[in-house]
């Protein structure tokens, strides 16, 4: 009998295995297991090198279905990911994701759509790469902007937890309106727009509220 299972990779304190279920099973996924790393970077680590991410390599059968809430939960860059797809393809393990609703399934044995698949998990792949990185350019930015307005001053206190704040970048890179991303991740539109035109802005209030 084949098994519906939702991988889940948190690597922050304000994101939660809970909160990645119910956004899969609000987009109609009925969810049998879900395997969840904790604490795991995904822009440093291959997910066969994950403690539960070989789990997944262990319990996945031909038929059975693999949600995330994106591409990039599988790999660390753009050759990770593709490779990671079509190695469960070639399992027989059908891909799902959350965002955009996308399926990779390698039962397709017509070339053309094949070729179209193929082509899409590259895209895809490539997409996730450059958001991971654009992420990593902003924390910096965010890093640097705090250090040289120092200590005495912190101003408002955001509105938003890391784990929004990532959800928005993530979501906005997709080409999600501002009023879906507002809904999707409980902020207000005038606080998504504030994250969307000023992201390092946005690293840099977190940074200076952190603990």
């Amino acid at each position: 009998m084949s098994q519906t299972v939702l991988y889940a990779r948190v690597s922050t304190a304000d994101q939660t295995a809970a909160h990645q279920r119910t956004q899969a099973e609000t987009a109609g996924f009925h969810i049998d297991h879900v395997v969840t790393d904790e604490g795991v970077s995904g822009v440093s680590t291959r997910l066969a090198d994950r403690p539960q991410g070989r789990r997944l390599f262990d319990m996945l059968r031909r038929g059975d279905t693999l949600v995330v809430r994106w591409v990039d939960r599988l790999g660390r860059n753009y050759a990770d990911v593709t490779e990671t797809i079509r190695e469960l393809m070639r399992r027989g393990v059908i891909v799902r994701t959350v965002i955009n609703a996308m399926t990779f399934d390698g039962a397709t044995k017509d070339p053309i759509q094949q070729a179209v698949r193929d082509a899409l998990i590259g895209f895809m792949a490539a997409t996730a790469e450059a958001q991971a990185e654009a992420t990593k350019a902003a924390q910096r930015a965010g890093i640097d902007m705090a250090k040289e307005e120092g200590d005495g001053y912190r101003g408002r206190k955001p509105s938003f937890t890391r784990a929004q704040l990532a959800a928005v970048a993530d979501m906005l890179a997709q080409g999600a309106g501002v009023s879906a991303v507002a809904t999707a991740t409980g902020l207000s539109r005038q606080t998504v727009y504030r994250i969307k035109d000023q992201p390092a802005e946005a690293e840099a209030a977190l940074g200076r509220w952190a603990a």
